[in-house]
């Protein structure tokens, strides 16, 4: 059965007519829980629009339609008016990071320089960090008074709504330019999916500059006229369980986070007291590999709590579908053998059509972006996108198998570095986090890998390179075991095969 198309009524409203809609009900809204505490900070509905109408006027006041603004802010409730409100002006958001440690800096400058931002949104105690120009504390901002005409801005449905720069480790930032009509497209078709309605809490921690927490988090609440809980990133690696206890208070939820995250959570099972989590609507598993190892644990862990395991939904997208591509249904995981290796499927599309065309997949519908911000390459030749991700789809569902560009091809023969790095974590239990990427030399191309170990000794690197070379028949070409929070990631929390080829592989090749 073909997947159900996204209404005309949707794609021809904007985002900004929900956010009005919502304001009529004194209702909560948005929810930033803080720690130590647990501390809850909440803004109705009327007061998220008084303080959206209040960015746009300070906005309107020094920039023009069409002008790009870079949030530069802490995940509190100051983001998401920042967001709002410069999509209510009429101008292009660009949600950011904020400015701390080297790499996040360099993300920043690198992503200003592509996107010319006339202003910048952020939180006080970042004024003197953000690249030069006109910057405002979303603290200062003050809220439009109930008198105050403050219209929300017209808006074509094709015009640019923000940009969201991809998450990898390329020096060069690509900002995909997601459009009104791809935003409300992706709210639509999470909602379709999940059967997600105005009583339906959305929760979570993922950071709002990644495409799925600003989606989940920011834009389906306004889509539904529903509540939005969240916390932050750093809050839930200090203590993953944060997460499931939000999870508990909130009947018929809906959240999300990387396959990571459910390992932690996993781990950290056996200090949870008692909760309920049989109400758990959906907690979506994506942006990064799912691997089936990690559904079974989870399902171990949190069932004795109630937790359905149909609840675990593993999914797919990308920033330039706006983040919805495909994802399990009501049925939940479904992990299936081919070869001989357990994978997860991703579920079905909702609202979009996928093709496979020489192993890649390919996305076409109304939430794929229009392309890249100052870039005249075509995101969607002939309307379909090219995803660079590998996979198949059996019985109707989807599987991905890997990444077009990380192809490791040695002596004719491919080898996913999702395999490789599965088998290196199993070769030994002090193993955590694994890099895998291809690499050549004198001897031609080979594989190497970076993995994060709790107490490297020779006996590891020996079990590792058995394990490798029995799974795959390949030899290591080098084989690093560093401490598992030195193996680099993206923003998003998946590993960075690019960054750890450079600083390993690349700096070794250099000084020899």
């Amino acid at each position: 059965m073909p997947p159900a198309a996204v209404p005309d009524d949707v794609l021809a409203t904007p985002f900004t007519d929900y956010l009005l809609r919502n304001a009529a009900a004194d209702r909560p809204a948005f929810t930033c829980r803080t720690f130590p505490g647990p501390a809850d900070h909440t803004l109705t509905w009327p007061q998220v629009l008084a303080r959206v109408r209040g960015v746009a006027r300070e906005l309107r006041r020094v920039t023009r339609p069409g002008d790009r603004v870079a949030i530069v802010a802490r995940q509190d409730l100051g983001y998401v008016t920042a967001f709002l409100g410069t999509l209510y002006a009429g101008r292009v958001a660009v949600p950011l990071s904020v400015p701390t440690g080297r790499t996040g800096r360099a993300r920043i400058e690198a992503a200003f320089a592509d996107a010319t931002p006339a202003a910048c949104l952020t939180s006080k105690d970042f004024l003197d960090k953000v690249p030069p120009g006109t910057a405002f504390a979303v603290e200062d901002i003050e809220d439009a008074g109930p008198g105050d005409a403050e219209p929300a801005a017209a808006v074509a449905m094709t015009d640019p709504a923000y940009l969201q720069y991809t998450s990898g480790s390329t020096r060069r930032p690509a900002g995909a330019v997601i459009s009104h009509r791809a935003l409300v497209a992706a709210c639509w078709q999470t909602t379709r999916c999940y059967g997600a309605d105005a009583s339906t809490p959305l929760a979570g921690w993922v950071p709002f500059f990644h495409d799925m927490g600003l989606v989940l988090l920011i834009g389906t609440p306004v889509f539904l006229g529903s509540r939005s809980v969240f916390g932050t990133p750093m809050e839930f690696v200090r203590d993953p369980l944060r997460w499931i206890r939000l999870l508990a208070e909130l009947p018929g939820v809906v959240s999300a986070a990387p396959n990571f995250a459910f390992d932690l959570a996993a781990e950290a099972a056996g200090d949870l007291e008692a909760v309920d989590l049989s109400r758990v609507n959906s907690v979506l598993n994506g942006s990064e590999p799912v691997r089936a190892a990690t559904v079974e644990a989870f399902a171990r862990a949190f069932a004795p709590f109630g937790l359905p395991r149909a609840a675990h939904k593993p999914c797919y997208g990308l920033a330039e579908a706006t983040v919805f591509v495909t994802s399990a249904g009501a049925e939940g995981p479904t992990v299936r053998t081919f070869d001989g290796e357990p994978r997860v499927s991703v579920g079905r599309p909702y609202g979009q059509r996928i093709r496979i065309v020489d192993k890649e997949i390919q996305v076409s519908g109304p939430n794929v972006a229009d392309g890249y911000w100052g870039r005249d390459d075509v995101i969607a030749p002939g309307g379909w996108l090219r995803t660079g991700d590998l996979g198949f789809v059996h019985d109707g569902e989807l599987y991905v198998t890997g990444r077009l560009k990380d192809l490791i091809i040695v002596d004719g023969r491919n080898h996913h570095p999702q395999d490789i790095e599965a088998t290196v974590e199993a070769a030994h239990p002090g193993i955590r986090r694994v890099a895998a990427f291809a690499v050549r030399d004198g001897h031609g191309e080979g594989v190497a890998v970076v993995a994060g170990c709790t107490a490297p000794d020779a006996s590891v690197e020996t079990a590792v390179r058995r394990a490798v070379s029995a799974a795959h028949d390949l030899p290591l070409r080098a084989l690093w075991l560093v401490r598992p929070g030195e193996v680099p990631r993206t923003t998003s929390g998946k590993v960075s095969r690019t960054a750890a080829r450079e600083r390993w592989w690349d700096e070794n090749e250099r000084h020899g």
